[in-house]
């Protein structure tokens, strides 16, 4: 495995981590999730991400008591949460989503007691709350950390502006600001990566926990027939992802992507995670797996590193023809 700094801090973080969004208490049952979550630790996984939206809460339930069974030294791994959404999702009353100083420290708590934990390594703004005043956010999660409750805590889906809205805050009030976003990032959605927050990695040391490297399963090319299957594109509530993700110019371009990673000598999922490994702005790719033959493929992707030369990422490039490029002023 491969370590990388998160951003800035000191945090080493395994170049590859494991996460639970739509698995865990939900689509694949506890044992599973045991032998995952020990697949990933005895191949040198550190990162265990997860939040409080996430199967409603159950998420956090089910990695507590793995982690409590497996009695693995706490200082030996990194466990996340995200507070924005709350755990009854739709249902929730006014109080118990955003960022809010009343839900921030409630929802922490709550997902302390659902991870069996003292304190949350990594506490992330699931997304921005444009009801809530930016320092009012900032301030409780410097408060957080003077608790111990929380080591570092940093941002999701946020743009550039609130992320150096947040840097601002905290620099006038001298508190500590958010050390690392969580963005979505793959070959088809690029340009908040690449572009929107290519001048804060210098300038605040923002480090990235990226999320769906195989864009929902696109990137394996079992949709190339075009449907879903037994995949979590079946899972209720899906449709919006769907829709999204068995389009037919993206499986036209998957098809292509197939051939080139075969002729590399990778199969595509990994081909697809090692070329997001490849950018040094990303602090460490977030897996998700519903069977242990797939986390244990995915694994393979730092090997495969030094077959993305620079011919083939050129060849990527024509196949994708979708660089992002900044905005001439």
């Amino acid at each position: 495995m491969e370590y990388r700094r998160l951003g800035k801090s000191g945090l080493q973080i395994s170049a590859l981590s494991f996460g639970s969004w739509l698995t865990f208490g939900k689509q694949i049952d506890n044992t599973v999730a045991e032998e995952l979550m020990s697949i990933a630790y005895n191949n040198g996984i550190n990162f265990f991400d997860n939040a409080e939206i996430y199967a409603r809460g159950r998420s956090e339930l089910v990695m507590g008591e793995i982690l409590k069974k497996k009695k693995w030294d706490r200082d030996s791994y990194i466990v996340s949460s995200k507070v924005f959404f709350g755990y009854k999702g739709k249902e929730a009353k006014p109080t118990q989503r955003g960022l809010s100083r009343k839900h921030v420290v409630e929802a922490c708590e709550q997902a302390l007691k659902r991870l069996q934990l003292d304190y949350l390594d990594l506490y992330f703004c699931h997304r921005p709350d444009k009801q809530t005043p930016i320092e009012e956010t900032v301030w409780t999660m410097h408060n957080l950390i003077q608790q111990g409750k929380i080591l570092y805590w940093g941002t999701s889906e946020w743009s550039a502006q609130e992320i150096m809205e947040a840097h601002r805050v905290a620099q006038q009030y001298n508190l500590i600001g958010p050390t690392m976003e969580q963005p979505q990032y793959n070959l088809f959605e690029r340009t908040k990566v690449e572009v929107e927050y290519s001048q804060i990695y210098n300038s605040v040391g923002l480090g990235t926990t990226i999320w769906s490297p195989l864009a929902s399963g696109l990137l394996t090319g079992k949709h190339n027939s075009g449907k879903a299957g037994e995949t979590r594109l079946d899972i209720l509530g899906m449709d919006w992802l769907k829709e999204d993700v068995l389009k037919e110019p993206k499986l036209k371009k998957v098809e292509k992507l197939l051939v080139l990673s075969k002729e590399v000598g990778v199969s595509l999922p990994v081909f697809a995670i090692a070329w997001c490994l490849k950018n040094p702005n990303v602090s460490t790719v977030i897996l998700g797996a519903s069977k242990s033959s797939q986390l244990t493929e995915n694994l393979a992707a730092l090997e495969a590193l030094p077959k993305l030369t620079d011919d083939v990422l050129d060849q990527v490039e024509s196949i994708m023809e979708n660089k992002p490029t900044a905005p001439a002023f």
